[in-house]
């Protein structure tokens, strides 16, 4: 719970930054979302395997399903984590499909 605080936080951060500078609500927003996944993956994977709290994987879907898979992918390239667990990796594309179904169903409905 602890870590989608953390992650709440620096989205509206973010966003509040955004609004100084006129961005659209919505981009500011996921511009934090995205931030804060990113966080959250470099986070995770530098304290794997050792004493330190992980971020839990349910945290890291949430967010992505909030609209951070873009950052979670990057994520995944640079730090290099979370590639190799089908599971994970399965719900992260489940996450993307959904995400890619609700954009497309969105843009034909206009």
């Amino acid at each position: 719970m602890s870590f989608l605080l953390v992650a709440a936080g620096l989205a509206v951060l973010v966003w509040a930054a955004g609004t100084w500078v006129s961005f659209p609500w919505p981009v500011g927003l996921l511009a934090g979302v995205n931030v804060a996944m990113l966080a959250l993956y470099g986070y995770d994977k530098a304290v794997a395997g050792g004493l330190r709290t992980r971020v839990p994987e349910a945290v890291l879907h949430l967010v992505a399903l909030a609209g951070g898979s873009p950052a979670a992918l990057l994520g995944q390239v640079a730090f290099r984590h979370k590639t190799r667990k089908g599971s994970f990796r399965a719900v992260f594309w489940a996450i993307v499909a959904l995400q890619l179904a609700g954009v497309l169903a969105w843009s034909c409905r206009r």
